[in-house]
């Protein structure tokens, strides 16, 4: 988390939508031969909770039901070139957006990881849009191997710690122009997200 408070926010429905937009984090926790990180979908189910699924050969499927963990959540970022501010005599810098979540995990049971599974299906398969796939068309013997490989997870968030650097630093007549540089430069998501916060 960027230590600069102007970066931070106390918006749990804008950091929880902003997880549900990504649908994507990596998970963080402590294993016999030492840290490790996984990268895996996410749903939010329910305030405050975050579930996902690893394999269970990951090392980290041992040690996370009962433990604590880091889930960080990525958003648009980008390298922002002194170009775009009114003078020059200053130096690069990334805008980013990123939520770290932390708590304790619990393993979900089959059913809940079932349920899981097919919710995290249909919330993809309706952004796609078009003619969807649909869990019923794999057979029982395909979903029934995959899930066995799988081990289901929920984090109780205790702390969402955002960090949300989109040059709040600055002067709306300078997070206007580098929002116009961005998108520019096809960097449309970081441009959008400069906007949405007041560029």
């Amino acid at each position: 988390m960027h230590p600069n408070p102007l970066f931070h926010s106390d918006d749990r429905a804008m950091i929880e939508a902003m997880i549900v937009q990504v649908g994507v984090g990596t998970v963080f926790g402590q294993t016999r031969t030492g840290p490790c990180a996984a990268r895996t979908p996410l749903i939010v189910h329910g305030a405050g909770r975050l579930q996902y699924h690893l394999a269970k050969s990951n090392p980290l499927v041992d040690g996370l039901d009962g433990g604590s963990a880091l889930v960080t959540v990525d958003g648009p970022d980008g390298y922002i070139s002194p170009r775009w501010y009114a003078t020059r005599d200053t130096v690069p810098t990334w805008n980013y957006v990123s939520v770290e979540a932390v708590g304790t995990v619990r393993k979900l049971d089959d059913d809940e990881l079932e349920a899981f599974l097919h919710r995290l299906i249909d919330t993809h398969e309706n952004r796609l849009g078009g003619d969807r796939w649909d869990a019923s068309e794999a057979s029982t013997g395909t979903w029934d191997r995959l899930f066995g490989g799988i081990a289901g997870f929920e984090l109780q968030v205790e702390a969402y710690r955002p960090t949300i650097k989109l040059s709040q630093d600055k002067p709306a007549e300078v997070r206007r122009h580098i929002a116009a540089g961005l998108e520019a430069s096809g960097q449309h998501d970081l441009a959008a997200a400069m906007i949405e916060a007041g560029a």
